[in-house]
Formats: C-alpha cells, structure tokens, sequence
C-alpha cells in the first residue's frame, strides 16, 4: 500500500554501487564523468528531473505570484505604499523565524532522499515522525518569542526612518504572522519529506489549495468585501495563516493514508512512539550547518536592509517591490534546486555518485533556460510589472534601472540555487553556510555602506551591492561543488 503512489525515477531500474565504483569514479577526468552510463539517455534524466520540477515548478510560481498579489491587494490601500513598507518590514524578522524551519527541513529532505535511495521505507517513515516532534519544538519557540518581541523587532528593521503608522501596522501584521507560525512550520517540514521521496506532486496540491485560499481572503479581508470588516495589513496576515492552516490538514491526511510512501499518523505519536536521537542526530547533522547559514543569511538581509531603509519613501517601498518581483525568479531556481537536491540525495543513498552528478549538472542547464527567459521579461518590461504594485511615478521612475540589474542577474543566479541545492542534497551544507557568511553577512552589508552612504549612490547602490554579492556567491558556488568532496559525505 506505502509503495503504490511512489514516484519513480530511473535510479530504480539500475544497480547500486559500490565503494569500488565510487573511487573508480573519483579517478576519473571531468570529461569522463560527463559520459553517461551505457544504456542510459539523457533524454530520461531530463523526465526524471521534470517529473519532480514542475509541480514545484507550478508551486513556488504561484507562490510567489500570491506574494505579488498580496503585495498588490495591500498596496491598492488608501495608504498603499505605507502598506507596502509595513509588510515588507514585518517579513524581515519573520523570516528569521522561518530560518529555522528552513534548516531544520534541509536536514529531513537529505535523510529521507538518503533512505528512499537505499530502499529503507522505515527507516525514512520514522525520519518523518522524529522530523515534526523537532518542528514542534521549534515552531513553539518561534511562535512565542516572534510574538512577544514583535514591535522591538519592527522597530529595529525600521532604523528610525520610517513613520509611527508604518511601525504599527508592521507590529500588527507580525503578531498575527508568529501566533500562526505553527500551521506554517509543521506543513513545512511534511513537504520536505515528501519532496524526499520525489513526490512534489502532493505538496504542489496542498500548497496550491492554501495560496488560492490566501487570495480569496485578501480579497475578502483587506479592503472589506460581501460584508466582511476591512482589516488592512491585519486581514492579509490573518488571510495567509489561514491558508496556511488547510495546507497543514490536508498534507498530516495524506501522510497518514500510507499511499503517499508514508504512513505517518497523528495517533502513532501516543502509541509507542518513542524519540529516536540516531535519527534526530541524522537531521541535526546537515540541519546544523544550514541553520546557521539561513541565521547568517537573515542577519545579513536585516542588516541591509536598515541600510535601505534610510532611504526613506519611496526608495524603500520601490526597494520591496523590487525584492518581491525578484522573489519569483528565487521561486523558479528553488523548483530545479528541488529535483537536484532530491535526486543527489538518493543517486547519493544508492551509492551512485555518477549520477548524482549527471542530475545536477542537467538541472543546472535546465535552470539556466529558464533564467535568461525571466531576465529578459524583466528587462524589457520592468515598469509594466512594478505598475502593478504602485502607481506612484516616482516609484516606477527609480525601478527602471533596479529592473535592468534584476533582469542581468537571472543567469548569475540561477547556477547557484540549483548547485546549492545538489550540495544540500548531499549534505554538504557547511560548504554553502561558509558562502552565505562572506557573501551575505560580510560582503553585501560592506558594499551596502559604501555605494549607499559613502558614495551616495542610493538606490541604484543597494542593488549593485545585490549584484555583487551574487556574483560572488556564484563563483564560490561553483568553486565548493567543482571539488567533489559533497560525494564522500555520510548522513
């Protein structure tokens, strides 16, 4: 019953490897391991990618396109841009929160690829249990201390630049953000474990089904409609938590019916469950390195975006728009970063380093089309996008040539996401916890202070930082995984 919707890949027609082959392959040329396997088509490897990439694809495009759509339903507000601002204020130290979920699911989607590989169904059944009781703890802590810190934090995100009404809507959307921080955690990590097995079909469903619900909410919540009380900033928030909660029930159903690959109920936790601290020890081992690296990543955004924020309006909400379009592009890597981390983790589990590296290297191509169509969209017709956020001349004025550095980065970028995720996939994550730190919390917040305070280049200067930054995290990207050492790592 557990195997019957289990997504199939060409790794389960081959045979396992050995320690001989893995030397073997470590002794060969680059273009010798770029030949692929006798028997084995490109063709197929592309399907097997695909088959895990659209739905995610699909899902993290609607992800973001609700973002935008959020973004815009706010700043249709009297007080659009004010709105804009608050929001994007808020999500800040939100998103350290978030941070980490996010590192503590890297370690799930690694350990359960590593098991669905060798073929242990148990063994990644319990992943999964030992998985959420860790996302509990820390979706509660997260919950409270967002929640009770929630206007410190605002305010320190505001840096003294923005009005008093700015700060208290940021404060009010945050509160209602970290009360439901729960159903947005747990649902996290099941998606995880299913991205795991190969199955992003699922989650792309449940994470779809609560987007839609965020959106008829904003409609309903925001400026007051059919009768329901015009809630502001409060409604959006309150309009994304509750899509977030339907999410939850319908991924905890699915993981407990067994024909998604797990079987994984609620009851199982008050019926001989015990902690298993080998496996939580499995998680923590490539949860650790990536926890610090979402933490150093969000230091570092907080702190450049202070930097922005001195820019007062409407440098700062032109700057947000600007993050939130660039969103999309993220959301587009990440789909491909999904299949590679997946389907590294499991080449990796069936003791295949050869095709763990022909996976990669296809989803980075893949990747790279995809880029250079979204950094021409961009280019071309960046002010038509940004006029969806804010009418306000000034605003769409100081977009065009943020739109045009947003639009070259695409293919800079693109490598990246998808190389990071091979190594997450690995579970290598110390490697790209060490570039977020000189990248992120070093270089952009360095780069910031000199193009925007020293030499005042405002906010074309935030963004050449942006630009640097990437540049540089690309390079030292492709420098980490070009070693191979991501090959030789046990989780």
């Amino acid at each position: 019953m557990a195997e019957k919707k289990m997504v199939k890949t060409y790794l389960d027609e081959i045979p396992w490897g050995t320690e001989e082959d893995i030397e073997k392959e470590q002794l060969k040329s680059a273009k010798e391991r770029r030949k692929l396997p006798e028997g084995c088509k490109s063709s197929v490897l592309y399907a097997d990618i695909m088959r895990i990439a659209w739905p995610s694809l699909i899902e993290l495009l609607l992800t973001s396109l609700v973002s935008m759509a959020d973004m815009i339903m706010v700043g249709s507000m009297p007080n659009g841009d004010d709105a804009i601002s608050a929001v994007s204020l808020a999500n800040q130290p939100k998103f350290i929160f978030v941070s980490m979920i996010i590192a503590l699911n890297v370690g799930v989607t690694a350990a359960i690829a590593r098991d669905r590989g060798a073929e242990q169904h148990e063994k990644a059944n319990n992943t999964l249990m030992q998985g959420l009781v860790m996302s509990l703890m820390v979706c509660i802590f997260g919950s409270i201390m967002g929640y009770v810190f929630a206007e410190p934090l605002v305010r320190f995100m505001a840096n003294g630049s923005l009005s008093e009404e700015i700060v208290h809507m940021s404060t009010t959307y945050l509160r209602i953000q970290m009360a439901g921080f729960m159903t947005m955690g747990i649902a996290a990590t099941y998606t995880a474990a299913f991205r795991g097995t190969g199955n992003s079909q699922l989650p792309m469903v449940y994470n779809v089904t609560a987007n839609l619900i965020n959106i008829c909410l904003n409609y309903l919540l925001i400026n007051g409609h059919f009768g329901f009380p015009a809630l502001g900033v409060a409604g959006a928030s309150l309009a994304t938590v509750i899509g977030q909660a339907v999410a939850l029930v319908m991924a905890v159903v699915s993981a407990g019916t067994g024909k998604y690959y797990f079987n994984a109920k609620l009851t199982d936790f008050l019926h001989g469950f015990r902690v298993d601290f080998g496996t939580i020890g499995r998680i923590i081992k490539v949860g650790i390195p990536s926890l610090i690296e979402q933490f150093i990543l969000r230091v570092g955004i907080i702190l450049f975006s202070r930097q922005v924020a001195t820019l007062g309006q409407p440098g700062y909400a032109t700057h947000q728009i600007c993050m939130n379009i660039q969103s999309l592009s993220f959301m587009l890597g990440q789909a491909m970063a999904v299949s590679s981390t997946t389907l590294v983790g499991q080449s990796l589990g069936k003791m295949r380093t050869d095709m763990a590296e022909h996976y990669s290297r296809r989803c980075t191509y893949l990747g790279l089309v995809i880029s250079i169509f979204l950094g021409l969209l961009f280019g071309l017709f960046g002010t038509t996008i940004v006029g969806f956020y804010s009418d306000t001349p000034a605003v769409i004025q100081a977009s065009i040539p943020v739109m045009i550095i947003l639009g070259v980065l695409q293919p800079v970028q693109t490598p990246q996401f998808i190389l990071s995720g091979s190594l997450r996939g690995a579970g290598a994550t110390k490697a790209t916890a060490v570039i977020t730190l000189v990248c992120v919390l070093i270089l952009r917040p360095l780069a910031g202070e000199l193009f925007i305070s020293v030499l005042k280049w405002g906010l074309i200067g935030a963004w050449a930082a942006i630009a640097l930054d990437q540049v540089v995290r690309t390079a030292l990207v492709m420098y980490f995984y070009g070693r191979g050492t991501w090959k030789k790592i046990k989780v």
